[in-house]
């Protein structure tokens, strides 16, 4: 019973950080130093990875009209015309794949690595308050700006392709924010605020999902009922958490920047490195 309410911790704590630009990634990485699941490290690797799929689903459910191309139309009348595929929604999931191109290289190339390079405290931290510093400036100088780019049809091939690239960074260091670092990127590159908010939703998707994959055919399909029951825990939470949250921000950001968010990963950052410097 404790293992799973350890999980429903997770599981809330991957529903708020996930789409909010704090890197979930990074709060796992340090709750997993204070509240850590008594099992395998070969499980929690796994979990710590899947549980971002309950997310995910939030993002399928809520944008679902957005994100399926394959619609169904009607002709003014009460008949329904055959099922058709909308082009720009075919398009902007092209558009995804090529801002998926650079971490993936990554990932395939170096990504057990990487992990076991900069997967801990001090690089969270570290890139915590780095990018914390860089909301709060690019949120100044945006300030000054218009945005060039207010629909994700209006999204380049290029522009796709450079916000992948600033993907990259998170894909690299934890504590950067997957969602931060391409809401930073796309505010620099033009786009408004709530575009660069739901193009990193519908980019997650792939990502998350490939990611989760490849943990899966890793771990294997063999679990303890005890396991299986964690990683459900943990992904129901993480969804159910994560409609919420997602909704929040899209209701947020029409009135107010990203600013707070880099203050609280500067205060975080700071308290983080200053416990462990305490305590270890």
């Amino acid at each position: 019973m404790l293992e799973i309410l350890k999980s429903l911790l997770f599981g809330i704590v991957e529903g708020i950080t996930e789409w909010l630009p704090v890197s979930s990634t990074g709060h796992m990485i340090l709750l997993d130093e204070f509240v850590q699941l008594s099992m395998s490290e070969a499980f929690k690797e796994m979990y710590l990875v899947v549980i971002q799929l309950g997310a995910i689903l939030a993002v399928v459910l809520l944008f679902w009209k957005q994100i399926w191309p394959f619609q169904r139309k009607s002709d003014g009348t009460n008949k329904v015309l055959p099922g058709w595929i909308k082009e720009d929604i075919f398009v902007m999931w092209l558009k995804i794949v090529v801002a998926c191109i650079p971490a993936m290289i990554i990932e395939l190339a170096a990504g057990d690595y990487l992990e076991a390079l900069f997967y801990n405290y001090r690089t969270v931290s570290i890139m915590l308050i780095v990018v914390g510093i860089l909301f709060i400036l690019v949120e100044d100088w945006n300030k000054k700006r218009t945005a060039k780019i207010t629909s994700i049809r209006d999204i380049t091939y290029q522009t796709a392709f450079l916000i992948g690239v600033f993907q990259l960074v998170a894909a690299v260091f934890p504590g950067t924010s997957r969602s931060g670092a391409t809401i930073i990127g796309g505010l620099i590159l033009g786009l408004s605020r709530q575009i660069a908010a739901e193009f990193t939703f519908y980019l997650a998707i792939p990502v998350m999902f490939g990611a989760s994959l490849i943990k899966l055919l890793k771990f294997g399909v063999h679990y303890t009922a005890l396991e299986a029951g964690v990683l459900a825990v943990g992904m129901i939470s993480a969804f159910l958490v994560s409609v919420l949250v997602i909704r929040f921000l899209m209701g947020y950001i029409k009135k107010h920047d990203f600013k707070i968010f880099g203050w609280y990963r500067i205060v975080l950052g700071i308290v983080v490195l200053a416990s462990f410097a305490l305590f270890l």
